[in-house]
């Protein structure tokens, strides 16, 4: 990482220097993101289908894990992952650990999203499906979902620009993504406020990004109805 010297170009001179390492942490930041949001959805359907069953077990199950992870923080998660696992002789590097802990932690944030988003169709729309001969998994894929899709873009956007802004907490466990890049700079320059807020304008830039995709998507399916 090229520090030596940056304090001496100004603030302009160092920013363009760094601006490679900035960008390559940009990407790590947005590919560690898109992981956790593909995995996220996954854990997501999974426990609001537990949440909305009618086995007892499983709707205590998908309620104790939503319970758990919305109640503690990302931060906390993450060194349980990271650190805690390897007093059990689990060793994970900073990547698949930070995966990991965006995941599940994503997961339950989607999972109630998802769970609002079933229980805001009509209850008849189930039944009018069952009475036309599909199983409860077939109604709930054809009928059910796609509808419930629909209104929960505007959350679940808001639930990746979050995920996408709290990536910046792996950088705790040396994960190398923007904010690590950001503080490495930081504390060898003692310019903290040139690279943390560089740092800013790339997060902000990237939210941006998700918003607006998640906008234009949202008309695309409003086309559709």
């Amino acid at each position: 990482m090229p520090q030596e010297g940056l304090v001496d170009l100004g603030f302009w001179g160092a920013i363009q220097r760094v601006t490679p390492i900035y960008v390559q942490g940009a990407l790590t930041t947005l590919q560690l993101t898109a992981v956790a949001i593909v995995l996220g959805l996954v854990v997501g359907l999974v426990v609001a289908l537990m949440k909305l069953s009618r086995v007892g077990i499983l709707r205590r199950a998908g309620s104790f894990y939503t319970w758990v992870i919305r109640g503690t923080p990302l931060l906390v998660q993450i060194y349980i992952i990271y650190f805690g696992l390897t007093q059990y002789d689990v060793v994970l590097d900073p990547f698949p650990a930070a995966v990991l802990a965006l995941t599940i932690n994503s997961g339950a944030y989607l999972a109630e999203i998802i769970r609002a988003g079933i229980e805001s169709i009509p209850k008849g729309q189930m039944e009018a499906a069952r009475s036309l001969g599909m199983s409860y998994g077939q109604a709930m894929r054809r009928v059910i979902l796609p509808q419930a899709y629909r209104r929960m873009i505007p959350p679940m956007v808001n639930e990746f620009v979050t995920l996408l802004k709290d990536s910046s907490l792996v950088s705790i466990i040396s994960m190398e993504e923007l904010m690590l890049y950001s503080r490495q700079l930081a504390n060898a320059t003692a310019r903290g406020m040139w690279f943390f807020g560089y740092a800013a304008f790339y997060y902000l830039v990237m939210t941006t990004l998700f918003t607006t995709l998640g906008a234009w998507l949202e008309r695309k399916l409003k086309d559709y109805e």
